[in-house]
Formats: structure tokens, C-alpha cells, sequence
């Protein structure tokens, strides 16, 4: 599978040492919509939920602590920049960093919420997320054993795949699906979203759905499927 194919042409490279950024129409356009939704993020204002009282006709305003806010941006504009950085990165132990980073934040995003509830379902995502270190890693560890490079532009130049690249690819699978809290792990994810703070529980939704297309990506360069 070649990288022209999936993203058209190569608009550029950013060599830094031996981490590698690449652009394609591609990767560049998830970059683009990473990075804005950051800055939306960065100016934006939490949310105020109503909620019905019990036993009663009035409703109660739900509001974020300024402390609690201002912790909650910042790691929020944190998952945004890595996310951005999985989007277009040429490295693959590279890409397993911005997975775990973004994995951290998430967690750290509701972490700061005073409710049992949502801090129950927190730990057991965290739970899920570091067991899920151990595929991740250790599915680029079999990828390079088998390539003997993490290069995605160098892995995308090999014309063969190993059964030792495809069993490092599954792994790297169950890596990502468990850190980005994905079918079938989006079970405690979801009650985390209890909580008020829209629009930065928003950006694990849109870390998620964007490092799942970036993985995809990656597996097709990987085993060469067409």
C-alpha cells in the first residue's frame, strides 16, 4: 500500500533527527481540523447543565469550579496538540507516545470532577489504558523486530509482509482501540461523559475518531493489503 495512494502526493517532510513528520492531503486535513478544534477549545467557556430536581418542578444549574475549569482546558488543549502530532507523524513508536499521551489527558479531563460516578468510570478507563500500553508497545516492538525500522516511509518502501509484521499490527490494534477507549472498551468510557464541561469533553471524542483513521492508515502502509 503506497502512501501516494492513500493520501495522494507528498506535500512535504520535516526531518528533525530521527523524528519524521510527512504531509499528505491526507494526514494534513486531520492535522488542520486537530489543530482548530484545539483553538476553539482554547477560547472557548464551559458549559452550564440544567438538571431536573427530584420530588420537585424546579431545575438546578450545574456549573464548573474556575479552578477545575482552567485544569480541564489545559489538558484539553494537550490532547488537541497530541492528537495533531498522531496525524502527521512518520514515526511509529512516535505515533504509540501521542496514543498514550492523549490516553493520560483524556482521563485527566474528567479527573478533576468532583462525582463519584464519573470518577468510578475514570478509573476503570485507566485501568483499560494502561493494560492497553502493553499491546501498543509492544505491537511497534514486533513491527520493527520485523522491518528493522519504525520509519513509516521506509516501512511503506518494503515489498513484502511477514506474519510477524501482521501479529504486530493486531497488537498495535488492541493497543490503540484500549487507549482511545473504542469498541469494544467504550463501555466506561461513555459514563465519563456525565459530567458538564462541553467542549472540552469533546475533544476525546474527536481524538479518538481521528487516531482510529490515523491507525487504519497506518495498518494499510504496514501489510500492504492491495
Amino acid at each position: 500500500m503506497d502512501i501516494t495512494i492513500l493520501g495522494s502526493q507528498i506535500i512535504g517532510i520535516i526531518p528533525l533527527g530521527d523524528i519524521v513528520f510527512y504531509f499528505t492531503q491526507f494526514n494534513l486535513f486531520m492535522f488542520a481540523t486537530a489543530l482548530a478544534f484545539t483553538a476553539i477549545i482554547a477560547i472557548s467557556k464551559t458549559e452550564t447543565q440544567v438538571e431536573a430536581e427530584f420530588g420537585k418542578l424546579g431545575d438546578r444549574a450545574v456549573t464548573v469550579a474556575k479552578k477545575e475549569f482552567k485544569i480541564r482546558r489545559f489538558l484539553a488543549i494537550i490532547c488537541g496538540l497530541a492528537t495533531a502530532g498522531a496525524m502527521i507523524t512518520g514515526d511509529l513508536f512516535d505515533f504509540t507516545l501521542f496514543v498514550c499521551l492523549t490516553g493520560i489527558v483524556n482521563i485527566g479531563i474528567v479527573g478533576a470532577v468532583r462525582q463519584v460516578d464519573v470518577l468510578d468510570s475514570a478509573y476503570q478507563y485507566g485501568l483499560i489504558a494502561m493494560m492497553a500500553s502493553l499491546p501498543l508497545f509492544g505491537g511497534a516492538a514486533l513491527i520493527l523486530a520485523a522491518t528493522g525500522t519504525l520509519s513509516l516511509l521506509e516501512i511503506n518502501s518494503l515489498t513484502y509482509t511477514t506474519p510477524m509484521m501482521i501479529l504486530g499490527s493486531i497488537l498495535l490494534f488492541l493497543g490503540v482501540a484500549g487507549e482511545t477507549g473504542v469498541a469494544p472498551f467504550f463501555a466506561t468510557k461513555a459514563e465519563m461523559f456525565r459530567t458538564p464541561g462541553s467542549p472540552f469533553l469533546l475533544i476525546i471524542h474527536l481524538s479518538s475518531l481521528l487516531i482510529l483513521v490515523r491507525l487504519i492508515e497506518i495498518l494499510l502502509i504496514i501489510n500492504k493489503p492491495f
